[in-house]
């Protein structure tokens, strides 16, 4: 039987951890996310993004708990719209460099 999934980042645990850090440590990841965020416009541009997140943007947006600070909303919905190549890369990377900064968290996916 395959198993059904309730939110777009729960196909991947290391999607699912990113989430639940951006969600659990805003304030601390939120240079982060600027950076991811500079990173994706040099590659597209703002504007390219601004437009396509408009036209995805769900209806209830702004009711979610990452729709209050517009950055890390920003960053979760790249995560959310890009292929699930590019969630895993980017995942990679953000747990990287969290490490990097020294940031310590104990996994909630971490297997036993």
């Amino acid at each position: 039987m395959s198993r059904t999934y309730k939110r777009w980042y729960d196909h991947d645990p290391l999607l699912l951890e990113v989430i639940e850090l951006l969600k659990n440590y805003q304030t601390e990841l939120r240079a982060q996310a600027e950076i991811f965020l500079a990173k994706i416009e040099e590659k597209v541009s703002k504007e390219t993004i601004d437009k396509f997140i408009e036209k995805v943007k769900p209806l209830n947006a702004n009711s979610r708990w990452y729709d209050k600070d517009p950055v890390i909303s920003r960053t979760v919905e790249i995560l959310r719209i890009v292929p699930p190549e590019a969630q895993k890369i980017c995942a990679e990377n953000f747990i990287r460099t969290l490490k990097e900064m020294g940031i310590e968290y104990e996994s909630p996916n971490k297997e036993n």
